[in-house]
């Protein structure tokens, strides 16, 4: 993905600070603790940041606007999603002057996020190891440019870049990219001796650009 590209998105909406500080996990789920970070807070430039939810939500969760009641809509300036056949994003802001209907949340999906004021947000759920993520690529399901935002799975093997990369199957996936908080840029991991960089960790609670060469149906390895 281009940052041309991206960047045509965050001009309809920018989104998330997020900085992990306490994952308790077991067998059935996990309670993730997040601090979301305002502009100037954590090092954050805009208060964006992308945010990956687990499958199974708490009860309740199920739309843009649950989730900005549960984080606190007065700290939260929008709530958005990535539109792979248009490679933008569309937001929810829950705000008067501004109408928009809450979409529903599925799992699989990143979503990005902007913070008004730096909020301790606590996330829980589970992941559901048998379900198959479909990653398109260009020209497949409607993906403009073969883009997909993906919901990091909280207990999945893939540590970093290129091992979700091998995962998915590294012949059939052009990038991997982070959103870089202090920049409002992604940096991308190719994985090819061309363009050589460096495989950046992956954090749970992060969502990961991921642009496919070919469509894969994934199930993600987890322990």
């Amino acid at each position: 993905m281009t940052k041309k590209t991206f960047f045509g998105a965050m001009a309809v909406v920018t989104a998330v600070a997020l900085t992990g500080t306490a994952l308790v996990a077991s067998n059935m789920g996990f309670k993730l603790n997040y601090t979301l970070n305002q502009a100037g807070a954590g090092g954050s430039a805009t208060g964006v940041r992308t945010l990956a939810l687990p499958d199974n939500r708490q009860t309740g969760m199920v739309d843009a606007k649950n989730l900005m009641d549960d984080i606190g809509s007065a700290s939260t300036t929008s709530i958005s999603r990535y539109l792979i056949g248009s490679d933008v994003l569309q937001p929810y802001t829950g705000r008067k002057t501004q109408p928009s209907t809450p979409f529903n949340i599925a799992a699989g999906e990143g979503l990005v996020v902007k913070m008004l004021t730096t909020t301790n947000y606590i996330v829980v759920g589970s992941d559901d190891p048998a379900l198959v993520y479909q990653m398109k690529a260009s020209g497949t399901g409607g993906s403009a440019t073969g883009v997909n935002l993906y919901a990091y799975n909280y207990h999945q093997t893939a540590t970093d870049a290129k091992l979700l990369m091998d995962d998915i199957g590294s012949a059939n996936t052009t990038s991997i990219s982070r959103y870089l908080v202090g920049s409002d840029v992604l940096q991308p991991y190719t994985g090819r001796k061309t363009q050589p960089s460096t495989p950046f960790a992956l954090t749970p609670g992060e969502a990961y650009f991921v642009k496919m060469l070919t469509t894969v149906n994934y199930t993600p390895s987890h322990y």
